[in-house]
């Protein structure tokens, strides 16, 4: 190469490079783009398939049929456990009592059925728990609510796939 093909080469700006943090935002930016758009065609055309209207019509048509299966009336129902005392977790200073009484939340019969048929179960699964509370775990409403998250979990796990919606404390006294 020459004097002059080198200034040539000098005078031209550098090309920038594409790196690969730059390329992979904006591919995300385009299939966001995108998946946005499906999104909107499909609220705005429905998004209903005529296939299942159908099946909704031979639905419909199934009731009135002797071997029908029926659906079951969602209302709500409470099932009271029985009172339970547990000693807390004080790390070996001086003995501490909860007792509380808790009821439970349904939405159909077959769930009271399942909750009632696993009670020895659910009642282990609480007293297990609840012996691992400390005081200072109870304190407060942020304490109590964080207690009535975690005993609704625990009922979920154990009793899935019936669902309990909601763990009411009736009385809790600690001692």
């Amino acid at each position: 190469m020459s004097e002059e093909d080198l200034e040539a080469l000098d005078d031209e700006p550098p090309r920038k490079k594409w790196s690969g943090k730059k390329i992979v935002i904006l591919a995300a930016a385009a299939l966001l783009v995108l998946g946005g758009g499906g999104a909107a065609v499909m609220m705005l055309m429905g998004g209903e398939d005529h296939p299942a209207a159908e099946g909704e019509k031979h639905a419909e048509g199934a009731e009135h049929g002797e071997n029908a299966p029926k659906a079951e009336k969602i209302e709500i129902i409470f099932i009271d456990l029985p009172d339970m005392v547990v000693n807390l977790n004080t790390g070996g200073r001086q003995p501490r009592y909860l007792r509380a009484k808790i009821s439970l939340e349904v939405d159909r019969q077959s769930a009271k059925k399942a909750v009632e048929a696993q009670l020895p179960r659910v009642l282990d699964d609480f007293q297990v728990y609840l012996r691992e509370m400390r005081l200072e775990d109870l304190n407060g409403s942020a304490g109590l609510y964080r207690l009535k998250e975690e005993l609704l979990r625990r009922l979920n796990t154990t009793l899935a796939p019936v669902k309990v919606k909601d763990v009411l404390f009736r009385e809790m006294l600690v001692q």
